[in-house]
């Protein structure tokens, strides 16, 4: 699932970024597959919005808020 097909403009470094992250994230995570990449994504665009262009940070952010949403009752 690619990062633009969100309703998300973005210029091509910070896509660049994004893409980056995404596969920082996916490796951090052990993912192997494609199968989470939509709400990985999701997250990446969140912190994105909000500003964030540090592909390593974003990984953070993204993983911090899946796990997050994973333990919280």
């Amino acid at each position: 699932m690619p990062i633009t097909a969100y309703e998300f403009k973005i210029d091509p470094e910070t896509k660049r970024v994004l893409g980056v992250a995404l596969e920082i994230t996916r490796i951090s995570l052990g993912l192997e597959d494609n199968f989470a990449n939509g709400i990985i994504i999701k997250r990446l665009i969140e912190l994105a919005k909000a500003g964030e262009r540090n592909p390593d940070l974003l990984c953070k952010g993204a993983i911090e808020k899946l796990r997050g949403h994973l333990y919280s009752d």
